[in-house]
C-alpha cells in the first residue's frame, strides 16, 4: 500500500529476485519504485548479471518481496500438531488440535518451521522411530543453527508463551496454551541479524 487505504497482493518471489535481495545491505528506503545498483555494491554479482544479458539492477519492491519470502522460510513457525499430513502427503489444519500444555509450550521442540523440511531428510532411522509422520514432518526449532538464536518468554503470568527470533530482530511468535491461538508478525528494519553468532 502506498496510502496505506488501498492495498494489493505483492507477487510471488522468484529465486532471481531472492539472489539479488542476498546481495543488499541496509535499510530499505521507502519507495517501492527506487531502484539499487548492483554495480555500486557488489561488482562480481553485478558483472555475473550482465554476461547473463540481465540489468545489474533491483527495485525496492522486488528486494521487499525476497525479504518477505526469506523471513517466513526462516522463521515461520507453528506450533507441534496444528498441522497434520495425510497419508497421501498432504498438509492440513488439524482441527483436533487444542493448544500445547504449558510443559510442552516451553520447549523448544514443540515448534516447527512452516516450510519443507530440511534437517528432517537428514535423519537416522534410529531418530525418526520416535517421531509420529502425521505431526513430525517438519522441522523442529531445537536444530536451528546458531543454537540460543530463539528467546522463550512466558507473559501474562505464564498464560501466553512468546518466541522471539534474534536472527531476525523483531519477529514474535505467540501461543496461548490449551488453546488453538497462535500466530507470529513480524516489525523489523528487514535486516538479518548477521553478526548473531558472534553474540551468543
Amino acid at each position: 500500500s502506498l496510502n496505506c487505504l488501498d492495498w494489493s497482493l505483492l507477487i510471488p518471489a522468484t529465486k532471481e529476485m531472492l539472489a539479488l535481495a542476498e546481495q543488499l545491505k541496509g535499510r530499505f528506503q521507502g519507495d517501492p519504485s527506487f531502484e539499487y545498483n548492483l554495480t555500486e555494491i557488489n561488482a562480481e554479482a553485478a558483472a555475473r548479471l550482465t554476461e547473463g544479458g540481465k540489468e545489474p539492477v533491483i527495485k525496492e519492491e522486488a528486494r521487499l518481496i525476497a525479504t518477505i519470502e526469506q523471513i517466513d522460510r526462516a522463521v515461520g513457525i507453528v506450533p507441534r500438531g496444528a498441522f497434520v499430513k495425510t497419508p497421501l502427503g498432504s498438509v492440513h489444519e488439524n482441527r483436533h488440535f487444542e493448544g500445547l500444555s504449558l510443559v510442552e509450550a516451553k520447549k523448544l521442540s514443540s515448534y516447527f518451521h512452516f516450510t519443507e523440511p530440511v534437517n528432517l531428510k537428514n535423519k537416522t532411522l534410529l531418530e525418526k522411530a520416535d517421531l509420529d509422520p502425521s505431526t513430525d514432518f517438519l522441522d523442529s526449532l531445537e536444530h536451528d543453527i546458531p543454537r540460543g538464536s530463539w528467546s522463550i518468554q512466558l507473559e501474562k503470568g505464564g498464560t501466553v508463551v512468546v518466541l522471539r527470533s534474534l536472527l531476525w530482530l523483531g519477529l514474535t511468535f505467540y501461543h496461548v496454551p490449551m488453546t488453538k491461538q497462535f500466530g507470529y508478525v513480524y516489525f523489523g528494519t528487514g535486516e538479518k541479524n548477521l553478526d548473531l553468532p558472534f553474540m551468543l
